[in-house]
């Protein structure tokens, strides 16, 4: 009985290593596409290094590259328990394989087992919109200082954002005191998976989970 596991055992190791290796899916936005020779193009590819470079040392990269209407945007993760090395493969094949299968678009995703990953040459960023409403939000009185929200970015990725500020402000104080807070995000919180900016009457903060 024991001799029979062992062979059962390296099978499901080996079946389970195709799984992890294979794409989950991808999605090619058909209404977006471009010059494969182009600058946009190019600045897909160059963007898509960056973040095969850079993601396995922290697990979550969300950048920018090019100007204009040749600017490039792009998030890549890893999932939570996935070790660095781990990570470093699969985004290494994520930013291959997206290139092979949505060649010539410029909105383009593709999820693995272990991370995710997807560009556009607009903006999917949503901490703007979502701090905007959730600021708005704080400031009504009967919320006494608190706003929250979160937003969808992709079917494994959520932003989650947090602002409140002490109850003997005034509303006008109180959204002064979160617009400094938010306008620093570019000082402290520079491509980073999650922060917080903290003052003596008011913080905020977001996650991505």
């Amino acid at each position: 009985m024991h001799f029979s596991h062992k062979p059962m055992f390296l099978l499901f190791l080996c079946i389970w290593g195709a799984k992890a290796a294979d794409p989950l899916g991808e999605f090619c936005n058909r209404n977006t596409n471009i010059s494969s020779g182009g600058k946009l193009s190019a600045n897909i590819d160059k963007l898509l290094a960056e973040l095969a470079l850079k993601t396995p040392s922290t697990g979550f990269v969300a950048t920018t590259y090019g100007k204009d209407q040749d600017k490039v945007y792009a998030l890549s993760q890893c999932r939570g328990d996935v070790s660095t090395e781990d990570c470093s493969t699969c985004i290494q094949d994520a930013t291959k394989q997206i290139r092979q299968r949505c060649p010539n678009q410029a909105d383009a995703r593709i999820w693995y087992d272990y991370c995710f990953l997807r560009f556009n040459n607009k903006s999917f960023f949503e901490l703007g919109a979502l701090m905007n409403h959730i600021r708005a939000q704080a400031v009504v009185p009967k919320e006494e200082g608190l706003g929250k929200g979160k937003s969808v970015l992709s079917p494994f990725v959520t932003l989650y954002a947090l602002v409140q500020c002490t109850r003997d402000l005034s509303e006008i104080s109180c959204a002064q005191c979160l617009a400094v807070a938010v306008n620093n995000f570019p000082n402290f919180c520079s491509n980073r998976k999650g922060c917080r900016v903290l003052y003596s009457s008011c913080y905020v903060r977001y996650e991505i989970y």
